[in-house]
């Protein structure tokens, strides 16, 4: 079967930025349902829900089997299981500090992805990328404001979860990643997002059964927390299912770290929609985190 015709990069490139901006938006609206007293399992029900809905749609249609090869469902079930550790560790950071902030370290998984893949055998990061991933450290020490906090200014009891948390999301995020790319790379895209969100829901599901997160399936106390609910399930959703379905034909090699807008537009959603703002260091400390997760991005597709 030939491979589909990619979109022209005038195209691609607006279409990636669009999806960031739908994962973005994503997140505000889960804030938004936080702020409401929503739990946090229950967002992830929602938006996992939506999204093994779409993509089950998306398999049927294609008619898929449902089989694996041997030896795939151990590290099937493990990719679900850490991308919901992800989402649960990243939804918990976004209820506790500013969402741009949450998203800038959670995005700091290349890093982690990179030194993953050289712990377990792969090759070791090239000076290049050693540099680029020191420079990235360096603006999230900014963008955290962890100066600030050394010297005695209080963020607040939620800051060092809220940072510790995000950080966990990006290990998390590291790890599927490896085991995606490693060890269930022969199989489609969207049956493999598929059972993933399988696994993310009956996960979250479970969780909420035997109380691991006291108040994970909290309803909202007001109706801007069901609209923030619907909402964050419908973008991510969408957005999860368009990027599988386009992926083909996005010229990922190319247009990837386009992606990495996604802290950028939180950033100014946050600031419109929920009135969330960042000194100027901070701002200055994001810039050099988002150019050099951009720089590091163009140097592993290269």
């Amino acid at each position: 079967m030939p491979a589909p015709t990619p979109f022209p990069r005038h195209l691609a490139v607006p279409m990636l930025a669009a999806l960031a901006c739908t994962f973005a938006g994503n997140h505000i609206a889960a804030r938004i349902a936080f702020d409401h007293d929503a739990g946090v399992l229950l967002a992830i029900l929602c938006r996992s829900g939506v999204a093994l809905l779409l993509l089950g749609t998306l398999v049927a249609w294609q008619r898929q089997p449902l089989r694996l090869p041997p030896g795939a469902w151990p590290w099937q079930l493990l990719a679900g299981l850490l991308i919901a550790a992800q989402s649960i560790c990243l939804y918990s950071a976004v209820a506790r500090i500013p969402v741009a902030l949450a998203l800038l370290a959670a995005n700091t998984f290349p890093i982690i992805l990179a030194l993953l893949t050289w712990g377990l055998g792969g090759p070791p990061p090239t000076r290049r990328s050693a540099w680029l991933m020191g420079l990235i450290l360096f603006g999230l020490l900014f963008a955290l404001d962890v100066p600030a906090r050394l010297g005695g200014q209080g963020g607040g009891a939620d800051w060092l979860p809220g940072i510790g948390l995000a950080l966990c999301a990006a290990c998390a995020f590291a790890g599927a990643l490896w085991v995606t790319e490693h060890r269930l790379s022969p199989l489609r895209g969207s049956l493999r997002s598929m059972l993933t969100m399988l696994v993310v829901f009956a996960g979250a599901l479970l969780a909420g059964a035997v109380e691991l997160l006291p108040g994970g399936l909290a309803p909202p106390s007001a109706s801007a927390g069901w609209i923030g609910l619907a909402v964050l399930a419908l973008l991510y959703g969408l957005g999860f299912t368009l990027l599988f379905v386009c992926m083909p034909r996005l010229d990922m090699t190319r247009n990837a770290p386009v992606m990495n807008m996604e802290p950028v537009a939180t950033l100014l959603l946050g600031w419109l929609i929920l009135g969330q703002t960042l000194s100027p260091m901070q701002i200055g400390g994001g810039v050099i985190v988002v150019g050099g997760i951009v720089l590091l991005s163009y140097r592993k597709q290269a």
